[in-house]
Formats: C-alpha cells, sequence, structure tokens
C-alpha cells in the first residue's frame, strides 16, 4: 500500500482511524443512565461503560475511531498533522453508524467514542459529526452510550445540537500554557478551546437546573477560589454561566436548527433531552513540553472549578514526529509521571486535597518511588496518628490506605461497637499502608517510630513492583478487537511432533 494513499473499504478504513483513534485517552464514561425502550436500540449503565488501562487509551467496550485522519492543522505532537505523509482516509456517516449498530448488535461493544481530524473547516467536521449522531439517534434509535470530541473553532449552534443527542462532550485542551500551544499547535489558540468550553459548561448548568440538579458537579474541594496559568483575569471571574441563564432551561425541542454553510439540522421532536448528561473533559499531555507536574496540576485544579469538568485525563506523550520542539522518537512515554498525575486528580476531586498542598514550585515534580497521598502524609507527620474511632470523614481521607468507601464504613460500622484492625481489613483499608499512620483505641498494630526515613523506607518497599511494571510495558501486549491470539514465533520441528502426539 502506498503512503498517502486514499483507502476507500470499510475494513480498512476500521484498521486505519481505530488505530488512529488510539492517542485519544478520554474514553470513561459516567453520569449517565438510560434504560431501554420500546422500539430503540440499547441502553446506557449510569455506573459506566468500559474501563480503560491501556497506555495508550485503547478500549474495547466502545467503539473508538476517527471519522477522519485528514487534518488542515499541522500540530507538531499529532501523528495525523498536515505534513505527514501517511494513509489518509474517511468515513461517511452512514458508516459510521453501520458499523457502531452492527458492532452493538454483536455485544461487541456498548457504545461510541467519536473523534476526528479537522477536514475543510471546524464547522464542516461538526456537521458531518451532527449527521452521524443525529441518523443514530433518530434513524437507527440508537440510546447507547456516544461520546462525542467537539471541535475548536466549531459554531455555538452545532454545538448546542450535538450537545442534545451525545452523552459526553470534550475539547482538549493539549497543553497547559498558552506559550506551550503556541509553540506545538500554532493554529490553534487558548480563546478558541476556552470558549467552546464555556458554552458547553453553560449549556449543562442549564440542563441540570431543568432537571431539577444542583448546576455544577458535587466535589470535595478545600477551598473554592482558585486561578491559576492559562486562564486570564477576565475567566476567574465568571461564576457560574448555568445559573444566570435558569429562565432558559427548557430543553424541549420542536423545531429545526439553521447552522452556517446553509445546512439545518433537524433536532430530537417533542422530548425533553439533558445536554451532554455525562459532562464535558478535557485532555493533557503530559512530556512533550518543559512544564512541571505542579504546572499540570494547577492548571487542572482550574479546569475542575472553573469549568466544572467531569474528569481531566493525561495523555503520556509517544515520540512519533521528528521535530526539534519534540522529545527524540524512540524515547519511553513518562508512563509513571502519568500515574502519579492521575493518582492525584484522584486526590482532588474526591479527597479534599489542593494542588498547592501536594507540591510546590521547590518542589515541582512527584516522588517516583511514593504515590501523592503517601508523600503527603510522611511529609506531614505532624496530623498522625490519627484516632479511627474519633476522626472525621475528612481527617479519614487524608490516611493513606483509605479510600472514601472504607472512610465511609468505618464511619458506619464504629457507630455499632469498637473496631480492631481485622475489622479495618474487612472495611477495605489496605493496613500495609495505613498501619503507619493510624491508632486504634490508642494501640497501633504494629510499634512504630513516627520518622519519616523509617516509614518512607517501608511504603517504598511496597510500591516498588507497581512503579516497575509501570516503566516496563514491553512485557506486556495490549489486545485489540481483531486479536486473532496468533504467536509472532514460527513452530519448530520439536511441536509439530508433540502436536501430532497430543502433547500440546
Amino acid at each position: 500500500m502506498e503512503i498517502g494513499q486514499e483507502i476507500t473499504g470499510l475494513q480498512e478504513k476500521l484498521r486505519i482511524l481505530a488505530d488512529a483513534a488510539k492517542y485519544d485517552v478520554a474514553c470513561t464514561s459516567s453520569g449517565v443512565g438510560r434504560s431501554g425502550k420500546r422500539g430503540y436500540t440499547g441502553n446506557s449503565v449510569a455506573a459506566g461503560i468500559c474501563h480503560s488501562f491501556a497506555s495508550d487509551g485503547r478500549c474495547i467496550s466502545l467503539l473508538k475511531i476517527l471519522l477522519t485522519n485528514h487534518c488542515i492543522y499541522d500540530c507538531k505532537y499529532c501523528i495525523n498533522r498536515r505534513s505527514n505523509d501517511v494513509v489518509r482516509t474517511a468515513f461517511t456517516p452512514d458508516e459510521v453508524c453501520r458499523l457502531t449498530m452492527e458492532f452493538y448488535r454483536r455485544n461487541y461493544i456498548e457504545g461510541l467514542f467519536l473523534s476526528s481530524g479537522v477536514i475543510k473547516s471546524p464547522n464542516y467536521t461538526m456537521e458531518q459529526i451532527y449527521e452521524v449522531l443525529y441518523k443514530l439517534r433518530e434513524v437507527y434509535r440508537f440510546r447507547g452510550y456516544i461520546h462525542i470530541k467537539a471541535i475548536p473553532g466549531a459554531d455555538e449552534s452545532i454545538l448546542d445540537a450535538v450537545g442534545l443527542l451525545a452523552d459526553r462532550m470534550s475539547i482538549n485542551l493539549e497543553l497547559p500554557t498558552a506559550e506551550s500551544l503556541h509553540a506545538l499547535a500554532p493554529h490553534k489558540s487558548r480563546e478558541t478551546i476556552l470558549t467552546p468550553m464555556r458554552r458547553i459548561q453553560g449549556k449543562i448548568s442549564e440542563s441540570r437546573i431543568s432537571m431539577g440538579q444542583s448546576p455544577s458537579l458535587e466535589r470535595a474541594w478545600g477551598v473554592k477560589n482558585f486561578s491559576h496559568g492559562i486562564f486570564s483575569e477576565k475567566e476567574e471571574r465568571i461564576s457560574d454561566t448555568g445559573a444566570a441563564a435558569a429562565s432558559e432551561s427548557s430543553l424541549t425541542v420542536e423545531s429545526s436548527l439553521t447552522v452556517p454553510g446553509q445546512s439545518r439540522y433537524p433536532a430530537r421532536q417533542r422530548e425533553i433531552r439533558t445536554y451532554a448528561p455525562a459532562g464535558q473533559s478535557t485532555q493533557l499531555i503530559v512530556g512533550a513540553t518543559p512544564e512541571s507536574d505542579y504546572h499540570m496540576m494547577m492548571v487542572t485544579q482550574a479546569l475542575y472549578r472553573q469549568y466544572d469538568l467531569k474528569r481531566v485525563f493525561f495523555s503520556a506523550y509517544v515520540g512519533l514526529n521528528e521535530d526539534s520542539a519534540l522529545p527524540a522518537p524512540g524515547e519511553k512515554p513518562p508512563l509513571l509521571r502519568e500515574h502519579r498525575l492521575y493518582q492525584a486528580d484522584w486526590l482532588l476531586r474526591y479527597y479534599g486535597f489542593r494542588a498547592e498542598e501536594l507540591l510546590s514550585e521547590d518542589r515541582p515534580n512527584f516522588n517516583v518511588y511514593l504515590d501523592p497521598k503517601c508523600d503527603w502524609a510522611v511529609r506531614h507527620l505532624e496530623c498522625f496518628p490519627v484516632e479511627i474511632m474519633r476522626a472525621d470523614y475528612e481527617t479519614l481521607l487524608r490516611v493513606p490506605g483509605i479510600g472514601a468507601k472504607s472512610a465511609r464504613r468505618i464511619l458506619q460500622a464504629r457507630r455499632i461497637g469498637k473496631l480492631d484492625f481485622f475489622d479495618l481489613k474487612k472495611l477495605g483499608v489496605v493496613l500495609k499502608r495505613a498501619h503507619y499512620f493510624i491508632i486504634l483505641n490508642g494501640k497501633q498494630m504494629f510499634p512504630t517510630a513516627l520518622e519519616e526515613n523509617r516509614i518512607t523506607a517501608g511504603l517504598i518497599g511496597d510500591s516498588r513492583k507497581k512503579n516497575w511494571e509501570l516503566e516496563h510495558t514491553e512485557c506486556y501486549r495490549q489486545l485489540n478487537l481483531f486479536d486473532d491470539m496468533k504467536l509472532s514465533v514460527e513452530a519448530e520441528a520439536e511441536d509439530f511432533g508433540k502436536a501430532a502426539m497430543g502433547q500440546l
């Protein structure tokens, strides 16, 4: 096959565009529940339908594809950039619908994740995405989960129409600072990304208000007033957009929407539809630019608080393009750094930590040997030991080895009677980490002095194996949807003999 050749076969298109989508890691789903309905196909489970554990973000529960790998932009970090000489192809909307329905009926997938390069213009690309969604929802009557990557620069009317059909929308910020974005993606700007992100936030807030819900997500914040990095002073002063528009809360659509290009987009008829009920997310590339973990986490915290995102995803940069502004091709992706950022992101969203508690300008990067929560704990031994029978929920959450579920279970169980360490283990507490930082009824599990060096040595021993596995992913192979499990090693004469004798 010649490089640059335009592909027409559906199976070959699927191979190319599914592979091209693997670098987009934002493919988890949650926050939406839609039961089956007579005359329709599929449903969506509120607890989430897929989990991705691969370093490159592949997931077999969603049909994860690009609409096209054609692109008018020349982002230096992207394999599909305009200047790269790669095989180009594109699905038609009907082809995406056909693949989604056929895969769903065979129980291969439970939903669709659709992203795209920018072909012709942002508006034209979003029109094609809209056509896919409209046909899936109205022609094929598909009620499964759909996650759409919105294209920065598209008109608001198109985004509004897509948001009424998709379950989750996301716009990739890609890089944490305007300077890095300008250096690696000169055709993009902070304004073209954050403006539609603000629009989506406002529409989601309006939709939540119309359903009698809180306009913003509930999180375990420590402090509320915060801003950093990529946000201007004007953006920092903006409060909840949805609350100011509560009077426009009805999302019942009974007419067509007119969008640029003289295209008319019929909307769902006489049905109140929530706008992107699973929220919006974004993605940051890790390791392509010199920003520290501290800067990444401060920007992440600001995105959650200023734009009410459901998730911020991190993608370890994979060196594919040769460019002086990028790490050299062949360098290992910073997978352990990505892992630490995800751990810290969890602390921000569910454990009440602040980014400035975990890192600082004097200490800008995470400890490669300890997870962020353990690292914080050994640097704040004045907060420990914690008495399990008296500590409140927020204090329990700060103990390494105690998660949100186990903390709630402890609060419930200790109302009934005294607990022992065996009870804590049954409640889900990871005692090999927690025992350094807790006392139960005035006693430690093992007599241990609160000394930073001693505790650190013990914790590092527990996590060393996991860190090694993260840094040596070449020992593992990610399966894909079409894997036939054939080994690359050819059989030897001895193997044929064993097979003939029934020994294999």
